[in-house]
C-alpha cells in the first residue's frame, strides 16, 4: 500500500490528499435512442432528484446537445455515470 501524500495548504498547514475533495461535474449528451421518459427516469434514479429537475435537464440535453446533470466530488460523480450509463446513456466526467 502506498502511503498518502501530504498537500501543504496556506501558511505551511498540511493535509492528507485523501481529506481532499475533487469537485467533479457529470456532462450527459443527447442521442437518437432514448426517448424523454426513459432519460428522465435514469436522471432521477442517478441523481436522487424531483421529476420537474430531471425533465428540465432532459430538455436542455436535448435542446443543446449535452448538459451537466450533476455537480459534487469525484466518486459521486462516478456512481451518477455509472447509473446513467446503465441504459447506454453517453458520459464524460469533467473535473
Amino acid at each position: 500500500m502506498i502511503a498518502p501524500k501530504n498537500i501543504e495548504l496556506i501558511e505551511g498547514e498540511t493535509a492528507l490528499a485523501e481529506d481532499i475533495e475533487l469537485s467533479a461535474k457529470v456532462w450527459l449528451f443527447n442521442d437518437d435512442v432514448h426517448d424523454f421518459e426513459e432519460v428522465i427516469l435514469q436522471i432521477m434514479k442517478a441523481a436522487h432528484c424531483s421529476s420537474s429537475d430531471a425533465e428540465a435537464l432532459t430538455w436542455k440535453v436535448h435542446s443543446e446537445g449535452k448538459a451537466i446533470v450533476f455537480t459534487g466530488d469525484f466518486g459521486e460523480c462516478l456512481l451518477v455515470s455509472a447509473v446513467l450509463e446503465e441504459i447506454n446513456l453517453g458520459t464524460q466526467i469533467e473535473y
